[in-house]
C-alpha cells in the first residue's frame, strides 16, 4: 500500500464520525491496538524532543525500508503516533521524505489539538523524517 493509499484509508475511517469526542475515542483505540514498545527501546535516545508527553520512536532499516515502532505515556498521543506509523512505516526513506501528509489536515487533527499537542505532532513528523534522511544518507554512502 502506498503512503497516499494509507492516508486515504485513515481519512475514510475518520469520516465515519462527525463528533470530535468519537474521533478522539478512535485515536485512543488505535493507540491501544498498537503493540507495546520493547523496554530496550525506551531510552533517552529514542525520546522525541518537543513533545509534552513522553514519546519513544524506534526506527529499524531492513531491505531498503524503514519500520517504525513507538509508544507514548499519553493515550491520544499514542493514537497520533500510531496513525503516523500506519501511514509511513514500511516505506523507503525517499518515499517518506517526499510524502505530503495531507491526512492530518483532512481529518481535522491539527484544528482539534491543543497547541502543545500540535507541536508534539510536528516533532513526531520531524523525527520520522530525520530518520528517513539519515537512512537515505547511509544508502548513498554505500
Amino acid at each position: 500500500m502506498t503512503i497516499n493509499e494509507a492516508q486515504d484509508e485513515v481519512i475514510e475511517e475518520f469520516s465515519d464520525f462527525t463528533d470530535w469526542m468519537d474521533k478522539y475515542q478512535l485515536l485512543i483505540d488505535l493507540g491501544n491496538e498498537q503493540q507495546p514498545l520493547d523496554q530496550k527501546y525506551k531510552t533517552e535516545d529514542n525520546l522525541i524532543d518537543g513533545c509534552q508527553s513522553r514519546v519513544w520512536l524506534q526506527a529499524d532499516y531492513r531491505d531498503g525500508r524503514i519500520y517504525f515502532t513507538a509508544e507514548s505515556d499519553a493515550l491520544i498521543v499514542k493514537g497520533i503516533i500510531a496513525l503516523l506509523i500506519r501511514v509511513l512505516s514500511g516505506h523507503t526513506p525517499q518515499e517518506i521524505l517526499d510524502a505530503d501528509l495531507y491526512f492530518i489536515d483532512r481529518i481535522g487533527l491539527k484544528d482539534h489539538l491543543s497547541p502543545t499537542r500540535s507541536n508534539g505532532l510536528l516533532a513526531m513528523v520531524k523525527q520520522i523524517r530525520m530518520y528517513a534522511l539519515a537512512y537515505k544518507t547511509k544508502e548513498a554512502d554505500k
